[in-house]
């Protein structure tokens, strides 16, 4: 039986949230994992597990151009292999080195997954439509924070921290086997021919269009922005806060903000379009950036933590809405070569973000001020691209 749009976007939203589940369900088990490998207790080590298997998206121009050849399917199937057998390596590593590289490669497994799940979005809408579907994908998606970090303390409760890196890999199995119902997005005369010419000339036409990197520059932004958040959370929490016990709750409060923020924003973009919707968030995520920045200086560093958490929270539930609209912009005139623009797209944003908020993390030992900063300045970068975009609407 033909899949309905209802399990489509059912399926695609529970395969992108094996990347949110291979990061979340793990931060509440970085406090057991870091006695277990001797590190200080308030080490900032522990987001380099975070932060390499963001960097495991950089295979996404590799596994874009195959999907564009071979279709979107086998690449599907090389992915999810991958991310459950990183994984399951990650969770029995003996050192962090080799749990580093274990991350890595589940990283280079969820980059498939992602990459072909936005590639088969593409290939069945576009526009303004896309930017519906892809955020009722990601309202789907992003209850993933809500919910791990509870399941991470629960596991906990009864099983080690073993366990908690174990439950991704396990999800995987059973989402892989589900997709098996899906069918082939990229008919035969649509696919490009495997040469170094034509692979070439793909990457020359993505590199040069004005719109994606316009709109690829920004969702770069924004996921630094994201992913220093994501990987100093814990640390941010527990130790500059002194309160581990609330971890979950905050975290997972927030996931549901940004959740019901990405949900709005299906609506948003449907009425008022894509390129609207994005410049009012941005204008927004920059007023609450300038404010936070503001009450940092005003009431000392670390500021009050319900003011810090609430800005934080404001502005990643707007990073969150963005980047649905964003995507759209940038791979809607790509149509023709989606495969290789949604990996190109997928690797600036994930290594460049990744890198960037790995940084942005290892500087926050004692203090938010890099990560007050950077919101600003991301916030000032992002609207400043997206109102210097004078194309016809």
């Amino acid at each position: 039986m033909k899949m309905k749009q209802g399990e489509f976007i059912a399926l695609s939203a529970s395969s992108m949230t094996l990347t949110a589940l291979g990061i979340d369900i793990m931060l509440p088990a970085f406090a057991e994992l870091r006695m277990d490998f001797n590190l200080d207790p308030h080490s900032t080590e522990t987001a380099k597990i975070i932060s390499f298997f963001f960097l495991g998206q950089v295979a996404q121009i590799i596994f874009g151009t195959l999907s564009d050849r071979f279709g979107r399917l086998p690449i599907l199937r090389i992915g999810f292999p991958l991310y459950i057998i990183g994984g399951i390596v990650a969770a029995f590593a003996p050192s962090l080195s080799l749990m580093l590289v274990a991350r890595f490669i589940a990283g280079v497994g969820a980059s498939a997954v992602f990459m072909t799940t936005v590639a088969g979005v593409r290939d069945r809408f576009v526009g303004n439509k896309m930017a519906r579907i892809m955020s009722l994908i990601f309202t789907i998606f992003l209850f993933t924070p809500v919910v791990a970090p509870f399941l991470g303390a629960a596991i906990l409760r009864l099983f080690s921290w073993k366990m908690v890196f174990l439950t991704p890999p396990l999800f995987a199995l059973i989402v892989f086997v589900w997709s098996s119902r899906l069918e082939e997005s990229l008919p035969k005369h649509k696919r490009i021919s495997l040469n170094f010419s034509s692979i070439r000339k793909s990457l020359r036409h993505v590199l040069r269009n004005r719109t994606f990197l316009r709109y690829t520059a920004i969702t770069t932004l924004l996921f630094t922005a994201l992913s220093s958040y994501v990987a100093s959370s814990e640390h941010i929490i527990g130790g500059l806060y002194g309160k581990p016990a609330l971890f979950p709750w905050v975290f997972g409060g927030m996931g549901l903000l940004m959740a019901l923020s990405t949900f709005a924003n299906s609506y948003v973009s449907a009425k008022y379009g894509a390129r609207r919707a994005l410049k009012s968030l941005l204008f927004i995520y920059t007023l609450v950036a300038a404010a936070l920045a503001i009450l940092t200086v005003s009431f000392g560093n670390p500021p009050p933590m319900l003011l810090f958490f609430t800005a934080v929270t404001l502005m990643m539930s707007i990073n969150l809405a963005v980047e649905p609209n964003s995507s759209a912009l940038a791979l809607e005139p790509l149509g023709n070569v989606a495969g290789i623009a949604s990996s190109v797209y997928g690797t600036i944003f994930f290594s460049i973000g990744a890198t960037l908020g790995s940084i942005l993390s290892n500087l926050m030992h004692n203090s938010v001020s890099p990560l007050v900063i950077s919101y600003l300045v991301i916030g000032i970068s992002g609207l400043f691209l997206a109102l210097t975009d004078r194309r016809p609407k």
